[in-house]
């Protein structure tokens, strides 16, 4: 998956919030969903969602499956905002090196 899939499943909040709630360990749906303003079947095409855009792994446990963040989707993303705050960075130089050069004339 590419980080442009994981920034647009992100740009929901409630499947910002389901991320927030898997940061601790994986859960089955109920105790995602526990608590939410809306219902399982909700919070289950929210899952799936994030699943498809490489952010969530889904691992059978007896009758339940696990949903738990997927650190290479994440990483992915990751490296992305690094790469951009990096840009950002750079060009914050450069524009600092170009004003002090302009107040030196």
């Amino acid at each position: 998956m590419t980080y442009q899939n994981a920034i647009t499943a992100l740009a929901d909040p409630t499947r910002r919030v389901i991320i927030d709630r898997l940061r601790s360990g994986p859960l089955p749906v109920g105790a995602i969903a526990d608590g939410m303003d809306i219902s399982r079947p909700a919070v289950s095409q929210h899952l799936r969602v994030l699943s498809d855009a490489g952010l969530l792994t889904v691992t059978p446990s007896g009758n339940r499956r696990l949903y738990a963040i997927a650190p290479d989707g994440i990483d992915e993303l990751r490296k992305y905002l690094d790469n951009l705050w990096d840009d950002a960075f750079a060009a914050f130089a450069r524009a600092a090196h170009d004003q002090a050069k302009r107040i030196k004339k």
